[in-house]
């Protein structure tokens, strides 16, 4: 007689010993969103992407300061090779910490990512030449692991129905990271110029002007170290894994023992195990599209800051990195909103290709009004930049979020740190060219003020949607396949 799908040969089978099983009979029970989970993976997120860009709003006054510039035109040349610098660290070693993920566990590479950053950025704030910071700064990146196999382990820990949540929790996270560590470096760098009744000259704020928002970073990473020691592992470590090769999870007999199954009942998507990750199209179109908006937003985020500090009789807007820090605050803050509550019900609605595709759009024509900027004073700029950079900083991770899902769908759950790994070494090596691309973009554009076509930071923005509309166009078919 056929066995069927009560037989209970095909219950589901738990390994009492297996941390992985342990979380899936937890997730099957589970009827309530993880709350707990969820902010302890948004924590670690957070901490791991604070540092990548806290330094844009005081490395322009930093590579000032450390006299390796000949002119104030050259600045921007060599604050693109610090910001790059982070990123060429992690395109060599992300697949490394992915494959590391996959075999030892999420947990040891979370704990490695986040020591490193407690390190690491610490001493960045102290670097006193290029070269120190520029090392710590490539180091940085090359330990810090964290982004593929968080991504891996927020889906994995949270139960089917709330997996797109917890995704868009991890991008929001990372985002919110990438604009709140600029707004604290911005407020905290060379505080004894700023505040100078708190922190006196000869003090080693004074000494190291760019140390105390690193040293705030750091803290913070500690706090969110401890937590790390309450987070359950994800990881199947029982020879099952390697013969059955499920999706989501495997399934117990009555009696919790594997010894006298004959069959297992694997849910999920029928995917192609033995498949080649570099063979599987809809994952690496994804990622290939996902790389090109990375590179834009990574770019930008170097641009802006250089432009809006730049000098107004160079096109900039004058502002001081206190400026700075306050609209990448105000767009963090959005950002978190919009991600919450909107961007589900976004990509319900449009699914994640089209709010992808249409983001793009939207953020080529907002980035065209920017040079317009310079033209305005007082309130009037503020007010205008700081809504310009909201609605911009909101466009990037809408066309992030929507390439991150449909990774993640393209494979099945014991493979997914691999492919993190591969998304994030390709992301990186896009990352590590933007800023470099950017600065030096920027500085040639502060040297054609002049130019019939297209002059000063016109070039800048004409740059960086011509990256954004490479990105949008690769969003159709036959390039991007976004079937699972």
């Amino acid at each position: 007689m056929a066995e069927t799908a009560t037989d209970p040969l095909l219950e589901k089978v738990y390994f009492d010993d297996c941390p992985g099983c342990k979380v899936d009979r937890w997730k099957e029970k589970s009827t309530s969103m993880p709350v707990k989970q969820f902010l302890y993976v948004w924590l670690v997120t957070l901490a791991g992407a604070l540092p990548i860009s806290s330094l844009f709003p005081f490395v322009y006054f930093m590579v000032r300061d450390l006299n390796i510039a000949k002119s104030e035109e050259d600045i921007g040349f060599y604050a693109g090779y610090i910001g790059s610098s982070f990123m060429f660290g992690r395109t060599l070693t992300s697949f490394l910490w992915g494959v590391i993920a996959d075999k030892y566990g999420r947990k040891p590479v979370i704990f490695f990512g986040i020591g490193s950053v407690i390190i690491l950025n610490t001493l960045l704030g102290l670097s006193v030449n290029f070269w120190t910071a520029i090392a710590a700064r490539f180091l940085l990146g090359s330990l810090n692991g964290l982004l593929g196999p968080i991504k891996a382990y927020s889906l994995e820990i949270s139960p089917p129905q709330y997996q797109a949540t917890a995704l868009s929790l991890i991008i929001t996270s990372w985002g919110m990271g990438l604009i709140i560590g600029p707004a604290v470096g911005g407020y905290l760098a060379q505080p004894a110029d700023k505040f100078p009744h708190l922190f006196p000259k000869e003090s080693i704020f004074g000494r190291f002007p760019y140390f105390l928002p690193c040293l705030c970073i750091s803290l913070f990473a500690v706090g969110v170290f401890i937590l790390c020691f309450s987070l359950p592992e994800t990881l199947h470590t029982h020879k099952a894994m390697k013969e059955y090769k499920p999706y989501d999870s495997l399934a117990a007999s009555e009696n919790g023992s594997a010894s006298n199954v004959k069959k297992v009942h694997v849910e999920g998507k029928n995917h192609s195990s033995d498949k080649n990750l570099f063979n599987n199209w809809p994952l690496m179109s994804s990622i290939i599209v996902y790389c090109v908006f990375s590179f834009h937003d990574m770019a930008y985020t170097e641009t802006f800051s250089l432009w809006a500090e730049s000098d107004k009789k160079y096109g900039g807007l004058g502002f001081s990195s206190n400026d700075v820090g306050e609209v990448l605050a105000v767009s963090g803050f959005s950002l978190l909103v919009v991600q919450t509550f909107l961007y589900p019900s976004i990509v319900k609605c449009l699914g994640p290709v089209v709010s992808s595709r249409m983001a793009g759009v939207m953020a080529i024509l907002l980035l065209s009004m920017y040079p317009i900027f310079a033209k305005l004073f007082g309130i009037a700029l503020l007010v205008v930049v700081n809504l310009a950079s909201l609605l911009k900083n909101v466009l990037s991770m809408i066309a992030i979020t929507g390439m991150t899902i449909l990774q993640n769908n393209a494979v099945e759950q014991h493979r997914r740190g691999a492919a993190n790994g591969i998304s994030l070494t390709l992301m990186s090596l896009f990352k590590t060219v933007a800023p470099a691309a950017g600065g030096t973009v920027f500085s040639w554009a502060q040297r054609r003020q002049s130019a019939s076509f297209l002059p000063g930071d016109q070039l800048v923005f004409f740059f960086l949607n011509l990256v954004e509309l490479l990105g949008v166009l690769l969003t159709f078919r036959p390039f991007l396949d976004p079937s699972n």
